[in-house]
């Protein structure tokens, strides 16, 4: 992977980019989001008034909106770096695996980008119910439940295989 041209160098940088910081949005949001909810039953907390909540839901839009924009420039450059850098995957075990992992999540993940989207348009709206809007929320996380830890320690992993490059053949 010494030989990449000036283009696919600048398309690393910016799949990294886009990767980093999709992954801790995507960590901020996973614990920002937890902290409404109950841990047994995922019922709204108790502390939070229903007059607090419309003001809750607009500091939190950012969140969601930066997560979908960081997730789509991140899926857009690893494309186009992996059709522009024409590395082997067969030589890079570790990257054929990265393309794995992203290629398996993606559509999971763009679901849940999907709902997210719905949720910070509505929020957007500026007339909303914000009960709706939280069931909403609480619909995502119970939707794919368990997916995003197991994204989250998949994506780590890629960090991992990037940085060691096991699997790689001379």
């Amino acid at each position: 992977m010494q030989n990449l041209s000036k283009p696919s160098k600048i398309f690393l940088f910016l799949t990294e980019l886009f990767f980093v910081l999709w992954l801790g949005g995507y960590v901020l949001r996973q614990i920002v989001v937890y902290q409404f909810f109950e841990p047994e039953n995922l019922s709204l907390k108790l502390s939070i008034g229903s007059s607090s909540l419309s003001d809750i839901l607009l500091i939190i839009l950012p969140v969601f909106v930066f997560n979908i924009v960081t997730y789509a420039g991140f899926l857009v450059t690893f494309i186009v770096f992996l059709f522009i850098s024409k590395i082997s995957l067969k030589k890079e075990g570790w990257l054929f695996i990265s393309v794995l992992i992203v290629a398996v999540c993606a559509p999971f993940e763009i679901y849940l980008l999907a709902k997210d989207y719905k949720i910070a348009t509505t929020i957007y709206s500026m007339s909303f119910d914000p009960t709706a809007v939280m069931n909403e929320i609480r619909e995502r996380l119970v939707t794919l439940s368990s997916f995003s830890l197991i994204e989250i320690v998949s994506f780590i992993g890629i960090i991992f295989l990037s940085v060691f490059q096991p699997l790689k053949r001379a």
